[in-house]
């Protein structure tokens, strides 16, 4: 069994005229739903083996935010997960060695909710998470999946949505 963590980056700034979308930063808003949501993850134990992250600014920035883990885990910083429809998503994760038991991926919509979406299409009975999914992928949430195949044959058949996981409220 595996552990799929999809996260999409916290909110980020408007690009400015001299600033490519690549490398818009976090908003403060952003980064504070991001150490929000870090909170929560430390409370459920979510430790990623691996992260893939978007190279976008944004989404290191969120990566940075909510790491906590007493044990790095092995981070890759992909050009290709920039914008990555589902696609290209299935086909990086297909190619992860069997050893990485728990994977997060940090990136963008509109990819992260296909993948999300396609992924939980297999329950017999959807759960008050797959109502929460079919809401949308907003910015710094968390889609957490079992996966009871091999990476890389990795589909809706053969995974299970467990929670969506948004930032806890500003006290």
């Amino acid at each position: 069994m595996h552990q799929l963590i999809l996260m999409r980056h916290a909110k980020a700034a408007r690009a400015r005229d001299d600033e490519t979308d690549h490398a818009r930063p976090l908003t403060l808003a952003g980064r504070d739903a991001a150490l929000r949501l870090r909170a929560s993850l430390r409370v459920l134990g979510i430790e990623p083996d691996v992260v893939l992250v978007s190279s976008a600014r944004r989404a290191m920035e969120t990566l940075e935010c909510v790491a906590f883990w007493d044990e790095q885990p092995n981070i890759e910083v992909l050009d290709t997960l920039y914008m990555a429809p589902a696609s290209r998503l299935l086909e990086l994760i297909g190619g992860l060695r069997e050893t990485m038991r728990s994977v997060m991926v940090i990136g963008h919509n509109p990819g992260l909710l296909e993948l999300a979406l396609n992924l939980a299409a297999g329950a017999t009975s959807p759960t008050a998470a797959h109502k929460t999914l079919n809401e949308g992928f907003p910015t710094a949430r968390l889609v957490d999946f079992v996966v009871l195949t091999p990476w890389r044959d990795l589909r809706a058949s053969g995974s299970r949505l467990q929670r969506v996981i948004d930032p806890p409220a500003p006290r």
